[in-house]
């Protein structure tokens, strides 16, 4: 189908097109690689030379990938149903020079990755990506001089705890534990940077460069970074604007930094990650400034994290903040000048009373829990605590000023997609103006935390949300045991965030910009025996809970440079739905275990797509491939279109009701904007060797409805797809994603409660002629590429209602 011209929110909170068709974004993030710059190549498995501490020439031309190379990669993602990118880059790759330096070879060149976006018809969601603030505290985002300007050294974040840096672990950076890098948001560098950018003129007033209190000049260069991002993106490519570029999201997974936090010297309980030593605030400040502390150090088992004793962490008199007269370092190196009052060397907080050095007694536990207005800043925000204070103060108002600077510097008509803390109820600004309008999206993430950390796939799990919101008296109640009760679990975890954003922003639309789970399950082994029903299965409940959420999404990640020894080169993870590193050739469980075989079938006009290896598809017709199937020896017509009418639709049903269809030469068929919707224009194929549990992501659902989604199901074993809709009126059309290598239209059958349908380019075209309640089915016939080897354990498992805790 071609894109809408311009979407539009109803008065329900849909997003529709200009034929006020219901429009559903699903696709993917582009790419994980773009949080590291490509010159010089620093993976985080690297150890750390000089070019990491280089921070200002850091470069990112290149990212998310070169040009040469983007047509395979969008065909593949576009091969896979998604009509969307969201679109990763970083504060550091605009202005990692200094303040107010932009690298505009940077913005043209990604410019041109967007204008190739556009010419595969993607709708692209702009997403400026931090995780634990920078590369130089263990995450990525922001540029490293922003360090230095909170006072801050980053060359001794490692030997302070300050944060635990995958390129500088000790003894070497492949022994860095799975996980440990997102408890950085409870050390000392995001402590302080979190705090200072959202609260520093209430809990930092000292902290003052020139002229002005850390937090305005950190957020306003960083939102001044991206107004001329856009800017110059909307002067050079004004074609992108609103058609292809959709959408601007705010900072990804802004943090609170210590902004509410309870008790300095404690770690809360509602803290959910603790892993490895973790000290207390009140530690990490002392730990900030060389001193020894003794540590609680946690492990995190079936029920989360669990003490396993304690370790003494010894500075050495080393600390995290800027010393002067030992770093040889100078102030006035990137232009700033720094209030007197604000002394370098010496940890913020004790300037502010919180704590005293000389004595290391705490002072003002609560230091952070009522503001310079006499503000009470609670940020549980549970029914019983009442409303977050962060999010409620902090966090709305520094979105008030993205949305009042966007709407007034870059586009009127742009959505703004508003993207709280993790598992965060949104901010209560339905009814006001300053900070909403009818062009804002609500953009959560969610992440499975227990498949995450364990990595592997149980039969068991926790309403996460649940116990977040406070609706259980003991953790203990929120268990959920068997596959239906976590595939329900999760499920009930999206609706109920769904129906959060409904209650404080109003009718909108929710975009999950972040979901996804981990394929290096079960330490690895589906990379050496093709075993992947552990992703399958987890994937599969993933995408079944943003189904029946009837959500937007866009799942997490593409990843170029993928591989199965380092993952997605960041932290250990391991998340690409494709990777570098297929299934070896010589694999000898490299037959028996393929998902989808030759089918046997009696009629040689048609030619089946073939899956060779599990999850690890390549398409036919794939030039750089020497593999002499009979699927790529056999010739193939000219694609047509599969076609259907009345109550009962199929084309060419044989007398074993066998479609018979000529198979398309290439399964990928694009189209160009402005085209007859039914119009084919063809592209070359893409290699899908490496693809990870397709069968679980590549999967129908509803890219425009004429109409609205009323229910939708969808069986993985049967492959088996429901769409329920309440029609508009008669006349109306609904297209459906059908990815061939998982649906190929030589074998659909189709059932339609009235209407006809054709199939095109990956797509079901549905033309409904009766208003109200409609209903199709689809799924693949009988003489089909059948499931076979591990999928006949997987398929059992998913069948049994046993609950099985280790």
């Amino acid at each position: 189908m071609t894109r809408a011209k311009q979407l539009v929110i109803d008065s329900e909170g849909i997003l529709r097109d200009e034929r006020h068709r219901q429009i559903n974004l699903r696709g993917i993030n582009m790419a994980s690689d773009a949080k590291m710059p490509s010159d010089p190549y620093l993976p985080t498995h690297q150890k750390s030379s000089e070019d990491f501490w280089d921070g200002d020439n850091a470069r990112f031309i290149g990212r998310p990938f070169h040009l040469k190379d983007a047509h395979e990669h969008l065909q593949r993602i576009k091969s896979w149903g998604f009509n969307t990118i969201r679109y990763i880059y970083t504060w550091e790759a605009i202005e990692h020079e200094g303040p107010g330096k932009y690298d505009e070879d940077f913005v043209d060149f990604t410019i041109e990755v967007l204008r190739l976006c556009d010419s595969y018809g993607f709708y692209v969601i702009m997403d400026p990506h931090q995780d634990v603030w920078s590369r130089h505290t263990g995450g990525s985002g922001a540029p490293m001089w922003t360090l230095y300007a909170a006072g801050l050294n980053p060359r001794t974040m490692s030997k302070t705890w300050a944060a635990l840096v995958h390129n500088t672990w000790e003894p070497k950076p492949s022994e860095f534990p799975k996980m440990i890098w997102a408890t950085n948001y409870t050390r000392l560098a995001c402590f302080v940077m979190f705090t200072l950018f959202y609260g520093g003129r209430d809990y930092a007033p000292k902290c003052i460069i020139n002229g002005i209190n850390i937090q305005d000049f950190l957020t306003n260069h960083f939102i001044n970074a991206m107004v001329f991002f856009y800017k110059r993106v909307k002067a050079r490519a004004p074609e992108l604007w609103n058609t292809c570029i959709i959408g601007l999201e705010s900072l990804n997974e802004p943090s609170v930094g210590l902004i509410g936090h309870p008790n300095l010297a404690i770690l809360p309980d509602e803290q959910p990650l603790k892993l490895g030593p973790h000290p207390t605030p009140f530690q990490s400040f002392q730990l900030g400034m060389g001193m020894q502390v003794e540590v609680d150090e946690f492990e995190f088992s079936n029920f989360g994290p669990k003490k396993k004793g304690t370790r003494v962490l010894d500075p050495e008199g080393v600390r995290a903040w800027i010393d002067p007269k030992l770093d040889d370092y100078d102030d006035t190196r990137y232009g700033w000048k720094r209030d007197p009052g604000w002394v370098l060397g010496e940890c913020v907080w004790a300037q502010h009373g919180v704590w005293d050095p000389a004595e290391k007694k705490l002072l003002r536990p609560d230091y952070f829990t009522v503001n310079t207005h006499g503000d009470v800043v609670n940020v549980k925000g549970t029914k019983n605590d009442g409303e977050d204070g962060f999010v409620n103060l902090y966090f709305k108002d520094h979105w008030a000023l993205y949305f009042q600077t966007m709407r007034r510097e870059v586009c009127d008509k742009v959505f703004l997609l508003c993207q709280p803390p993790v598992m965060r109820i949104p901010p209560l600004i339905k009814d006001d103006k300053t900070c909403m309008d009818r062009r804002v999206l609500y953009a959560p993430h969610f992440y499975d935390g227990l498949t995450l950390m364990l990595k592997r796939w149980c039969t068991w799990n926790v309403d996460v949300l649940g116990i977040l919101r406070g609706r259980y008296s003991h953790p203990a109640f929120a268990l959920k045991i068997g596959p239906s009760a976590v595939r329900k679990c999760l499920a009930q975890q999206l609706q109920e965030m769904k129906k959060e954003g409904l209650d404080n922003m109003g009718p909108i639309p929710m975009v999950m910009t972040e979901t996804g789970m981990p394929f290096d399950m079960d330490d690895k082994s589906a990379y050496s025996n093709g075993d992947y029903s552990s992703q399958l299965k987890a994937l599969d409940a993933n995408m079944n809970a943003v189904d029946q959420a009837d959500i937007n999404v866009t799942m997490w990640c593409y990843t170029v440079h993928n591989n199965h020894k380092w993952g997605d080169e960041w932290n250990g993870e391991d998340f690409a739905f494709w990777s570098r590193s297929p299934l070896s050739d010589d694999n000898p469980n490299k037959d028996r275990l393929s998902i989808l075989q030759q089918p046997q079938h009696d009629h040689q006009d048609c030619t089946p797509f073939v899956s060779p290896a599990p999850s690890l598809c390549d398409f036919v017709g794939d030039k750089s491939e020497t593999d002499s199937s009979p699927s790529q020896q056999t010739p193939t017509p000219k694609p047509d279109e599969a076609e259907g009418t009345d109550t009962t639709a199929h084309a060419n049903v044989d007398g074993h009701n066998r479609l018979h269809l000529p198979h398309p030469h290439n399964p990928l068929h694009f189209f160009n904007r402005g085209k007859d919707p039914h119009e084919e224009d063809e592209l070359p194929p893409v290699s899908q060797k490496g693809v990870r549990a397709v069968e679980a992501f590549a999967r129908p659902y509803p890219i425009a409805i004429g109409g609205t989604l009323a229910a939708t199901s969808y069986e993985l074993i049967k492959r088996h797809y429901i769409l329920e809709i309440e029609a508009a009126g008669s006349n109306q059309e609904t297209i459906i994603a059908i990815p061939q290598f998982v649906f190929p239209t030589n074998f659909l059958s189709v059932t339609v409660s009235t209407g006809s349908w054709k199939t095109a380019r990956n797509q079901l075209f549905w033309s409904h002629n009766q208003a109200g309640r409609q209903k199709i089915e689809i799924t693949v016939l009988d003489h089909q590429p059948e499931f076979g080897g591990f999928l006949d354990t997987f398929y059992s498992n998913l069948a049994e209602p046993c609950c099985v805790v280790m």
